[in-house]
């Protein structure tokens, strides 16, 4: 069974597993067709962390595909050209495009079918065209001015005759499918061994004609960025080359009699884990059944439904607070502490009845959070106005990415679930590499990640940049394992949402016995709050953002508990998807129906 976010990556997927392939197989080719029919979300350029299970011997593991800074990239070689923050677009924040290695790195490793095979639908969809969904469109024509003014490559390959194309109009990529048969060329000539010609891919890619393009590009033709002005960039086919997807162990908590997996910190993932923590030490079981049984019966819980929201967003803050103050690619990050249930104990004494507009990060092993110091300056201009009035672009985060007319976008992205007839399972977020944020390489059909944006040019913190390390990203796939073989991969895209939706997700569904498309399909929110990871890194005073579903009742009596709610229309946030092996051994999978795009599928 294979979930995700787009019906065709749904049935690429599915094709590969009635071909023979696995779990894994399928993952890798609906990936790559991700990137070519949602390229305003993600590309093959881009970033994807990777959560597996091996059902032939119980062993769970990340693949990371995050790319890391480059080697030129300081703190002084940005204020040398006077920028004092990372711009969310152009060449000054890309970093090493890790998409494609890992991809690469996960066939190779737990695959059975080789690169030709496995990219081949996403080449037929770059050279022959496919639907453009409307989000695209409508991604397309907000910037194709931008394209038309400053980046002309990306004009070649997006804009038609007319200007922008229009939803639903068959859409292709020459460019991007010359770049991959190239690729499955240079792999065949490596022989019939499939695990040589997956690493003759490899090199192709990052040290070869991509890297060369890549490098040239990069350092050689100054694009305008979110700055105003035009820049060269930091990325060379020497950081390529020095750099390949790594496989690491996962991150884990007990929740409701199961496991939940995540990355570790260098991405948001254990935010996810803390905030589980928190509600067990809240006691929210009672809460969500009550809440879970009126939605059955067609009805709104009005008290418990209230008190839940207010508990899951209050738990949200603390920990996405934490992250702030602590996770990154340091090395030195307290996530034993922070997972600990005597930490999230400690952590739940902070929970009121009213909404905090407080900023709390904790003291994990006795030790003092170090705040980005822009974020205590924001939270300081924002006390002593009213709530809700400051902070983020209106509707920022509410299901689609907000892209400006310049290319910044609050980092939406895709997903893909997978589960095999032999209980193997995939959950990946592939991002980065958007149409929107990067121009596209000449010649090569697609962009660059501009994650360098999640860096701290300020020194000291867990997040700061420094050359060689991994920007802490949002993309957050996700692994639940049961007793006797059962669990599920799940996921969404949303940015700092994704670890927010997926909280009621969870709960539901664990604590609640709703089933797993009951479960994506129930009223969800998340906390805007909580500071965002991308440029300019905006947030909104004690804001809420809810799905009107909820009812109107709930959403005033939340109001009177000092939440600023913003009513997010009734089906707009989150795009969860899921497929697993339930307790019985039957397979399972659910896609969100939001958007009209989400598709699950299997037999």
């Amino acid at each position: 069974m294979v979930g995700s976010t787009h019906w065709l990556a749904s049935a690429v997927g599915m094709r590969t597993l009635e071909a023979g392939g696995n779990a894994f197989d399928a993952a890798v080719a609906a990936g790559f067709t991700l990137s070519v029919v949602e390229p305003h979300l993600n590309g093959p350029g881009g970033d994807v962390p990777v959560i597996g299970h091996r059902a032939s011997d119980g062993r769970t593991f990340v693949v990371c595909g995050q790319g890391t800074a480059p080697a030129a990239a300081t703190p002084l070689a940005f204020a040398a050209l006077g920028v004092d923050v990372v711009p969310g677009t152009g060449h000054l924040a890309a970093v090493v495009p890790g998409a494609f290695g890992a991809w690469l790195d996960l066939l190779a490793r737990h695959g059975t079918m080789t690169l030709a095979e496995v990219l081949a639908p996403a080449i037929g969809y770059a050279r022959d065209g496919y639907p453009l969904v409307p989000a695209a469109a409508r991604t397309i024509a907000t910037v194709a001015d931008m394209f038309t003014e400053h980046w002309p490559t990306s004009a070649e390959v997006y804009l038609t005759a007319g200007g922008a194309p229009e939803a639903g109009s068959r859409f292709a990529n020459p460019a991007l499918a010359a770049t991959f048969e190239r690729l499955v060329a240079e792999a065949q000539a490596a022989g019939p061994d499939r695990e040589a010609q997956i690493e003759a891919a490899r090199r192709a890619f990052y040290e070869g004609f991509v890297a060369e393009a890549v490098d040239a590009f990069v350092s050689g033709t100054p694009v305008v960025d979110a700055t105003g002005s035009a820049h060269a960039g930091f990325l060379r086919g020497d950081d390529m080359a020095a750099w390949r997807a790594s496989e690491e162990p996962t991150v884990s908590v007990p929740f409701a009699g199961v496991e939940v997996h995540k990355t570790a910190a260098w991405g948001q993932g254990p935010v996810l884990l803390q905030q589980l923590r928190l509600l067990d030490a809240l006691g929210v079981e009672d809460l969500v059944r009550e809440v879970v049984t009126a939605e059955r019966q067609g009805l709104v819980a009005v008290g418990p439904t209230t008190e839940l929201v207010h508990l899951v967003t209050e738990a949200a803050k603390l920990a996405f607070a934490d992250r702030d103050a602590w996770y990154g690619d340091s090395g030195d990050i307290p996530l034993d502490a922070l997972l600990s249930p005597a930490y999230a104990a400690e952590r739940a004494r902070l929970v009121g009845a009213e909404a905090d507009g407080g900023y709390r990060p904790g003291s994990p092993d006795g030790r003092e959070p170090v705040l980005p110091r822009a974020l205590v300056e924001a939270r300081a201009e924002a006390e002593g106005g009213t709530p809700g009035s400051t902070g983020g672009a209106p509707g920022g985060g509410l299901g689609e990415p907000t892209v400006s007319p310049i290319g910044l976008s609050p980092g939406d992205t895709c997903h893909v679930d997978v589960v095999d007839r032999w209980g193997n399972r995939v959950s990946a977020t592939p991002s980065g590499g958007w149409l929107q944020s990067s121009p596209v390489v000449p010649g090569l059909g697609f962009a660059l990640p501009t994650r360098a944006q999640m860096f701290w040019l300020e020194p000291g913190l867990p997040s700061s940049l420094v050359p060689g390390t991994r920007p802490r990203t949002t993309l957050s796939p996700a692994m639940v394992l049961g007793a006797g073989g059962a669990g599920f991969a799940f996921g969404t895209p949303g940015g700092d949402q994704q670890d927010q939706w997926t909280v009621p997700f969870l709960l539901r569904h664990l604590v609640g016995g709703a089933d797993l498309q009951a479960a994506i399909d129930g009223a969800s929110w998340h906390s805007t709050h909580v500071h965002g990871s991308f440029h300019p890194r905006t947030h909104t005073p004690r804001g809420l953002a809810a799905e009107s579903r909820l009812g109107a009742e709930v959403l005033a009596a939340l109001a009177a508990r000092g939440h600023a709610v913003q009513d997010a229309g009734p089906w707009t946030l989150g795009r969860i998807s899921a497929a697993g092996v339930r307790a019985d051994g039957l397979l399972e999978a659910a896609a969100n129906p939001r958007g009209m795009q989400g598709y699950a599928v299997g037999r």
